[in-house]
């Protein structure tokens, strides 16, 4: 287990940070995650998809956060103090990227910045592959629109 953690911890972290937009709300996402795994692991069939399924839950985990949050808390639009560590180019992604609702920002971040197919995409995801086309080319649309905003 301990081997599992140290290789998928922080690209856990980081794709939760994506799509919560808040380091603390990511660490929260991430140890949900890492303890429905523990609870599940036996039930895994097919360690080769192990990234798939980890990304599965880190998915529903958040989602679950931000429909919690819904009501009383927003993303942030601007970059935190924590993720300004980034440089500047990342840190406008990351603002962008919060500005976008979170199942396009989920199919961005996973076909994009996760390096996953479109396949184990729409596997993650549990929605056809031809959803997860049709998200990503309007999910590119409204990023090249508020990039576009942003610059002008």
């Amino acid at each position: 287990m301990q081997k599992l953690v140290q290789r998928w911890q922080k690209r856990l972290w980081l794709y939760a940070h994506r799509l919560a937009g808040d380091p603390e709300a990511a660490w929260d996402i991430t140890q949900e995650t890492w303890l429905a795994i523990i609870r599940g692991l036996r039930k895994l069939q097919d360690p080769a998809k192990f990234k798939q399924w980890a990304y599965r839950i880190v998915t529903n985990k958040a989602m679950d956060l931000l429909k919690a949050r819904q009501p009383t808390q927003t993303l942030p639009e601007e970059p935190t103090k924590d993720t300004a560590a980034h440089d500047n180019k990342d840190s406008t992604l990351s603002e962008l990227l919060g500005r976008l609702n979170p199942s396009k920002r989920a199919v961005l971040a996973l076909y994009y910045l996760e390096g996953l197919t479109t396949a184990q995409v729409a596997s993650v995801l549990d929605i056809p592959k031809g959803t997860v086309k049709s998200r990503l080319h309007s999910a590119r649309n409204e990023l090249r629109k508020l990039w576009q905003q942003d610059l002008g």
